[in-house]
């Protein structure tokens, strides 16, 4: 009865366990699908560029999809005790896991790579910025940079001056994504009929390079430290799920253990029930033909 009871307990428990993981992998698949198709992230910008993103981001959607599917199955299994969705478990258990691992070495290895890839790229588009009629996927990624993390060109505002637009031009220009709004409003000179100081994208105008009104700040030790948190992160998350599948492949072999042992001691009580009652019968019989002797 205890095994029973401690049978039942354990299954209920790997059934939220795989409700969670259920969740789990819906934050996976909408995290990578969000670094594929948000055109207004600076992580799409990345991604687009650095093959090694892109390769992350499939990765993760794929490792969402396979978690989820693990937790419908795991769940399925747990409430409606279908044995033969065990093997399927294991099998997307072992793939689900070697694909996390793949994730945290490819984040661990390439992290320093893609920061210096990175720099390339940022020179590249600050180079070539405001030449086309339409904004690019990159220029738009760059943007969000500057103006979410309050700082100008990689190393410094000074990059900006190696803009083809900015040298060819006879008015003096700054990008818009640039501007801190405090020396904006502090610098009368920068108020001109041809600046509007909502913009976000673009070129704004003003006196004179000196008089700027950006942020003094380049934006690489900013983003450098953003790729940093953002691989602890993910090699942390992955390493935590692992922990995780590990718990619940321990849990499925304990229930696999109590099953057995249940269904031994059910064949027991089969065998003991039948044979206790034959000698049962055997000694009543004889206790019964010794009374009828002595009377």
């Amino acid at each position: 009865m205890a095994i029973k009871g401690c049978l039942s307990v354990t299954k209920y428990f790997l059934f939220v366990f795989n409700l969670l993981f259920f969740i789990l992998g819906g934050v996976l698949l909408c995290f990578g699908l969000w670094i594929l198709f948000d055109r207004g992230s600076f992580a799409t910008m990345i991604g687009s560029s650095v093959p090694t993103l892109k390769v992350w981001s499939y990765v993760f959607s794929g490792v969402g999809i396979l978690t989820m599917l693990l937790g419908f199955l795991g769940c399925l299994g747990s409430l409606k005790e279908i044995k033969c969705l065990l093997g399927f478990y294991f099998a997307f258990l072992l793939l689900l896991f070697s694909a996390q691992i793949t994730i945290g070495v490819l984040v661990y290895t390439q992290r320093n790579s893609l920061s210096t890839r990175l720099g390339t790229i940022v020179e590249s588009v600050i180079k070539d910025y405001g030449l086309y009629a339409n904004q690019t996927d990159l220029e738009e990624g760059w943007d969000f940079a500057q103006e979410k993390m309050q700082c100008c060109g990689w190393y410094t505002p000074d990059d900006w001056m190696k803009n083809q637009k900015i040298q060819n031009t006879s008015v003096s220009l700054y990008p818009c994504s640039c501007r801190n709004v405090s020396a904006f409003h502090t610098n009368s000179s920068a108020n001109s009929s041809t600046e509007f100081p909502e913009a976000k994208a673009g070129f704004c105008t003003t006196g004179a390079r000196e008089k700027w009104p950006v942020y003094q700040t380049g934006c690489m030790n900013t983003l450098q430290a953003f790729l940093l948190n953002n691989s602890i992160t993910i090699v942390g998350v992955c390493i935590g799920i692992a922990l995780l599948e590990f718990l619940q492949f321990l849990g499925h072999v304990l229930v696999l253990i109590l099953e057995k042992k249940l269904t031994r001691s059910s064949s027991d009580d089969i065998l003991f029930f039948p044979v206790r009652d034959l000698y049962g019968e055997y000694w009543q019989a004889l206790c019964h033909d010794v009374v009828d002797v002595s009377v």
